[in-house]
């Protein structure tokens, strides 16, 4: 008896083939660069046409992954901005961007108005490769590092899938310009050339001149939310302990909670919606002012003969930060809450510190390194007493 034989499956697609190969293989580590060059050339050599829309829709697939296992899009960003090249943020910056296009506005999480925000095309332009390999490996290392990011604690929905909380009192205008600021004053200290410091200083200085919210202000407006949530804020490397320290004096300092990971370059501060608006202006603020105030500091030891040095830096950052933290302490300890609301600020410190935990099970504490240059230390305690911390402060000049 004759027995009809099934035909043959379809060979697979070249995007298909190309995964296989550089993403799903459990390749030696040694073989990894091979596998992406072999994957990489199966994508060159297919239709352009067919071959990107498939990576566009499988790329969007990639996002959803991460937004389900707690990631947002100024996470993702900060980390491939991290771990991989600029034309990867922009390539990244497009895929979220047409990804997100498929929500309505009302679907999306609070706080993601201002991230999606900073992703417009004027602020990230796209890139153009030089040509198709060198666009395939770009987009296969992107996707390598999109497929193994690990699940986070979610601070927000998914998108679409609850509608989107009110945003609090802080607009998403203002928020996509502190992201700004940040920005600014991490490339003024990571560069190795004093005279681009100071101008990204004076840059960063200038918009945060232009920026006149007042923490306190916020703070004090009605409508804080029935229950503690939580966000990410960015901490930008170099000096990121320092930077982590500063954060978590200020968010003590607003009834709130911050758990740094470091791994990620962010922490999550936790409390109630004005307060963390509240920690998020004044964070920047005091980068800002500290940041100048080094600035400064180290226009000095040129002076005298010094060069600069990523040990004066480190220094004068921890130290600001610590006296910072002091100042901020003391200040709140001095505040007495009239007797009717002692009952309403107690639970609500208890609601934020329950949340966190649960949240953030297990915790560690970090060890401060780097303090070792003296001069630097005493210039970080002097811009600490010199820095606007409460709700008199004056517009940053």
């Amino acid at each position: 008896m004759n027995q009809q034989t099934p035909p043959p499956p379809p060979p697979p697609s070249p995007v298909d083939a190309a995964f296989a190969t550089a993403l799903y293989a459990r390749a030696p580590r040694k073989g990894v660069d091979a596998a992406l060059d072999t994957a990489a050339s199966l994508l060159a050599a297919a239709p352009a046409a067919a071959a990107d829309a498939e990576l566009t829709r499988r790329g969007e697939g990639f996002l959803r992954g991460a937004w389900e296992r707690g990631w947002q899009p100024a996470d993702v960003v900060r980390l491939v901005r991290r771990d991989l090249d600029d034309h990867h943020v922009r390539t990244v910056a497009a895929l979220i961007r047409s990804e997100a296009e498929r929500y309505p506005s009302a679907a999306l999480p609070a706080r993601w108005a201002a991230q999606l925000a900073e992703l417009a095309p004027d602020a990230v332009p796209p890139w153009r490769a030089p040509d198709r390999f060198s666009y395939a490996t770009a987009v296969l290392e992107l996707y390598r590092l999109l497929l193994h990011l690990p699940s986070i604690e979610p601070v927000g929905p998914v998108p679409g899938e609850a509608p989107a909380a009110p945003r609090g009192p802080l607009p998403a205008g203002e928020s996509r310009t502190l992201t700004r600021i940040r920005a600014l004053l991490a490339k003024a200290e990571a560069t190795d050339y004093p005279e681009e410091a100071e101008a990204l200083s004076a840059k960063a200085q200038e918009l945060a001149a232009r920026y006149s919210v007042d923490p306190a202000a916020l703070a004090e407006q009605a409508g804080g939310g029935a229950a503690p949530v939580a966000c990410r804020i960015g901490v930008d490397p170099p000096y990121e302990t320092a930077k982590a320290i500063l954060l978590d004096a200020v968010a003590e300092a607003n009834r709130c909670r911050a758990v740094w990971s470091d791994d990620f370059g962010f922490s999550t501060v936790v409390g109630f919606a004005s307060d963390l608006d509240a920690v998020e202006v004044l964070y920047t603020s005091l980068l800002v002012q500290g940041n100048a105030a080094m600035t400064r500091a180290e226009a000095a030891q040129r002076a005298g003969g010094r060069k600069r040095t990523k040990t004066f830096r480190q220094s004068f950052l921890t130290a600001y930060a610590a006296r910072v933290g002091e100042r901020l302490t003391a200040a709140a300890a001095a505040v007495a809450a009239p007797d009717d609301l002692l009952p309403v600020l107690a639970t609500r410190e208890v609601a934020v510190t329950a949340t966190t935990e649960a949240m953030f099970p297990r915790t560690t504490s970090t060890r401060v390194r780097g303090v070792s240059d003296e001069a630097g230390w005493t210039e970080g305690r002097a811009a600490a007493d010199d820095a606007r911390v409460g709700p008199d402060r004056r517009p940053l000049k």
